[in-house]
C-alpha cells in the first residue's frame, strides 16, 4: 500500500523543514489540500516543494470551481489530481488527455453509485473517512464496509483512503486491498516519522478493531451446502469465485472448507482413477477458525500458532454459525 503524507496536517514544523525530513523516507507522495481561494498559496507551496524534493505531489481540491484545476494541475506538474465530488456543481468535462492520474473523492454519506457517470474516466476513487481537509479526525469502522462496497461496485479501480489513518487502521486497510492511504497527523506530527511510516506500511501487531468490523460477508462468499455438493461443483465454484477456497455449511453451521491444497490432496489420493474423487475427499472437516468477536491482536496470535501458511480464516460465532471470512491474499500481495 502506498503512503501519501498530508503536509498541511503538520502543527509544529515549517513546510521546508517537514519536506526535508520526509524526503529521506522515500514516501510515495506528498498530499496537498486546496480549498477555494487558496490557489496561489498552494501554487507557491508546490513550487517550493518541487525545488527541494523529487517526491511527487498528490493534489486534493475541495472547490466549487473544480474545472479550473485541470489546467492548474498541469501547470504544477502534479502526479495526481483528486476533486471532491460533493463540491462539483456541474458535470465535469474531464480532459481526454492529462499528464496526471485523476480521481474523485467522496465523503462517507455520499452514495458511491453516483460516481458511475465518471467511472470510465477515473484512475482511482478516494474514500474520505473524516472531513475533507481537516486533520486529526477518528477513523470510523463503518468505513470498512464502505471499502468493500466500493470494491464491488468498481472492481477495476484502485481504492485510496484518507482520514484518521494510523498503524492499526493501516493494517486492516492492507488486508482489504486498499492501494493508497493518506496519512496526516499520525505521520507528520510523529516524534519519529520513520517509525510511523514503517508502522503504516508493515504494522502487523493487530488493533482494537474486532473481526466483525471488517470481515467479508454475504452473497459474494463461495459457500456450498455440504450435503449436496459434488466434487465437480466445488471445482467450478472455486474457479468462478477466484478466492482460492470454498466454505461449506450445514443448517447455517460451518461444516468444513476446501482450499487449493485440499483439492491437490484429493487428486493425489485418486491418481489411478480420478473419476472416483468425491466431495468428501477434498473437504477439510477441522479447519482453523476464529470468532467474530475476536480482535486483530487475537487473530495474529492464532495465526502464529501454526507452522503452515494461513491464507484465509472462516469467521464463526460461539455456536459455530458461519458469519464470514477474513482473507490475507491482498496483504500478502502488497508486502510480498
Amino acid at each position: 500500500m502506498k503512503i501519501s503524507a498530508s503536509l498541511y496536517s503538520s502543527t509544529n514544523t515549517d513546510l521546508p523543514s517537514l519536506v526535508h525530513e520526509l524526503e529521506e523516507l522515500n514516501l510515495d507522495y506528498f498530499h496537498i489540500d486546496c480549498f477555494d481561494g487558496q490557489e496561489e498559496k498552494v501554487r507557491k507551496d508546490v513550487e517550493a516543494i518541487q525545488e527541494i524534493s523529487k517526491t511527487p505531489i498528490d493534489l486534493h481540491v475541495i472547490s466549487s470551481r473544480s474545472a479550473y484545476f485541470f489546467n492548474f494541475a498541469e501547470e504544477l506538474k502534479v502526479k495526481q489530481l483528486t476533486l471532491q465530488f460533493e463540491n462539483v456543481e456541474d458535470k465535469l468535462a474531464i480532459p481526454v488527455k492529462h499528464s496526471y492520474k485523476f480521481g474523485l473523492a467522496v465523503c462517507n454519506d455520499t452514495k458511491l453509485e453516483l460516481l458511475r457517470v465518471y467511472e470510465q474516466e477515473l484512475d482511482y476513487i478516494l474514500l474520505m473517512t473524516t472531513t475533507p481537509g481537516k486533520s486529526g479526525g477518528t477513523f470510523q469502522k463503518a468505513s470498512f464496509d464502505r471499502i468493500r462496497q466500493c470494491r464491488q461496485l468498481y472492481p477495476t479501480l484502485p481504492i485510496y483512503v484518507d482520514g484518521g489513518i494510523n498503524a492499526e487502521v493501516s493494517f486492516i486497510l492492507r488486508l482489504l486491498g486498499v492501494s493508497m492511504a493518506v496519512s496526516g497527523s499520525f505521520l507528520v506530527n510523529n516524534n519519529n516519522s520513520a517509525v510511523a511510516l514503517a508502522d503504516l506500511r508493515f504494522h502487523q501487531k493487530g488493533s482494537h478493531f474486532l473481526l466483525e468490523d471488517f470481515m467479508q460477508t454475504g452473497q459474494h462468499l463461495p459457500i456450498l451446502n455440504e450435503q449436496n455438493a459434488s466434487f465437480q461443483e466445488i471445482v467450478r465454484v472455486m474457479e468462478s469465485r477466484k478466492m482460492g477456497f470454498v466454505l461449506f455449511e450445514n443448517k447455517g453451521k460451518l461444516s468444513g472448507i476446501s482450499s487449493n491444497a485440499d483439492l491437490r490432496r484429493g487428486i493425489l489420493n485418486h491418481l489411478d482413477d480420478l473419476n472416483q474423487i468425491q466431495a468428501q475427499d477434498v473437504i477439510n472437516k477441522s479447519p482453523v477458525t476464529i470468532q467474530a468477536s475476536s480482535s486483530t491482536y487475537e487473530m495474529i496470535s492464532l495465526i502464529k500458532q501454526y507452522n503452515f501458511p494461513i491464507l484465509f480464516l472462516p469467521v464463526i460465532n460461539e455456536v459455530n454459525d458461519l458469519l464470514g471470512v477474513i482473507t490475507f491474499n491482498e496483504l500478502i500481495k502488497g508486502e510480498g
